[in-house]
């Protein structure tokens, strides 16, 4: 039987509630003493670590933020269940995941952070740019990691401006850029329509896509219009980014129900360009098939990670093992639609890989460990990516495929067409 999202933040909800309640066997640890050990950070003792997420378990963008949530968990579960992590240090912990909902408000991702900081070794995972940035400087002040986190927003991996934070997935620019290259190198004509969110997603991702196309002559921007992240229409942009003819639409939104808003609308206005869209709100089952992704030549998009909505997912032991363990671990009984399930997974097993090079229980040797991870390829990376902590200005995961709708999930292409 296939549960529901509201089902599965109810199981998050009473999972951070008794984490929280508990939050008090958090803290500290044997690390001090008069053996000139390292004193432990808050969040880790010798038996458990623990680790915080403020990430949005309602609202428009529950789905992604539920993911990020589930595939963390569901890793960590099952690392649990075969007696945990044996970090650097010699010492076997667990990891306990406590999880709270920001609605994708800044101002409550803000509350979150105030309210884990001093019972969690870290904060990791939780999705979106507004959400990260609310908390950010507070991190830093009080030197809590930020790390992996669901953001393409560039400040999060520059070393010298955050020196506590990290980000897991490509920058807007990378993903940009990857799509402006495959138009130019196209050797077609083409008029490109933007709309981008009006703030630093957006920004980035146009920037990028300005990169890629630069000195291009068979590509010409005709239009660019911007939308809020508030806005509940995009009706009066699509009618008029319609008007230019345009036979490609770079669409730099965020915001699920507007992305299938404005594949819907383009279809009522007959105008049907191929598409790029972000790989966050790329999602075959979640908006590009109800959007009615078929009427279009084609939509694209960028990958690092296999999708778990793909039809063959399933079909090989570790896309099934992954399915059976966001039901046992995370209560999640449903295929994701979207792809953080598997990004969050694959933060875990990055973050294992740290915890294993750890030798003292500090936040400090934490960061650390994380700055020198090279060439990891994390559970269903795409051929040609890996994860890499050590070049400064980049997250995580850098490098990106461009991807083509094929009616029922993305196949990688190497040409525009």
């Amino acid at each position: 039987m296939r549960k529901s999202t509201r089902s599965v933040l109810g199981v998050v909800a009473l999972t951070s509630a008794v984490a929280l309640a508990l939050s008090g066997c958090a803290r500290g640890g044997d690390g001090g003493g008069s053996d000139g050990a390292a004193t432990a950070s808050p969040g880790i003792t010798d038996e458990k670590i623990t680790l915080g997420i403020t990430t949005p378990l309602s609202g428009s963008t529950a789905g992604p933020g539920t993911c990020t949530v589930a595939g963390i968990t569901a890793y960590f579960g099952a690392v649990n269940a075969d007696g945990g992590v044996e970090f650097g240090d010699g010492k076997t912990r667990t990891v306990e995941i406590k999880a709270l909902d920001d609605g994708y408000d800044p101002q409550k991702a803000k509350s979150n952070y105030d309210q884990l900081k001093d019972s969690v070794f870290a904060m990791t995972a939780g999705l979106g740019t507004p959400t990260n940035r609310a908390y950010r400087e507070a991190a830093i002040a009080d030197e809590v990691p930020q790390v992996l986190v669901m953001t393409g927003d560039p400040i999060f991996s520059e070393t010298e401006e955050s020196p506590w934070q990290i980000g897991f997935v490509p920058i807007y620019q990378n993903e940009g850029e990857a799509f402006g290259k495959l138009l130019a190198e196209s050797g077609q004509d083409h008029k490109v329509a933007i709309l981008a969110q009006n703030d630093d997603y957006g920004e980035g991702y146009v920037e990028g896509f300005m990169d890629g196309i630069e000195g291009a002559d068979n590509v010409e921007v005709v239009k660019e219009l911007t939308y809020e992240a508030t806005d509940t229409s995009v009706d009066a942009q699509l009618t008029e980014l319609a008007s230019t003819d345009a036979d490609v639409f770079f669409n730099a939104m965020s915001i699920t129900p507007l992305v299938i808003s404005a594949l819907e609308k383009a279809q009522q206005l007959s105008w049907l360009p191929s598409w790029f869209l972000p790989s966050n709100t790329s999602s075959p089952g979640a908006i590009v098939t109800p959007g009615g992704g078929d009427a279009f030549p084609g939509v694209y998009t960028v990958a690092f990670a296999q999708s778990a909505s793909s039809p063959t997912f399933a079909e090989e032991a570790e896309g099934q093992q992954f399915l059976d363990q966001l039901k046992e671990y995370a209560n999640y009984s449903d295929v994701p639609a979207f792809p953080h399930c598997v990004w969050s997974y694959q933060v875990g097993a990055t973050l294992q890989t740290v915890f294993e090079q750890m030798t003292e229980p500090t936040r400090d040797n934490f960061m650390e460990a994380l700055r020198s991870v090279d060439g990891l390829e994390a559970p269903f990376m795409l051929e040609g990516t890996s994860v890499n902590t050590t070049e400064d200005g980049l997250p995580a995961v850098s490098t990106v495929v461009v991807q083509k709708y094929n009616g029922a999930g993305y196949a990688t292409v190497q040409d525009f067409g």
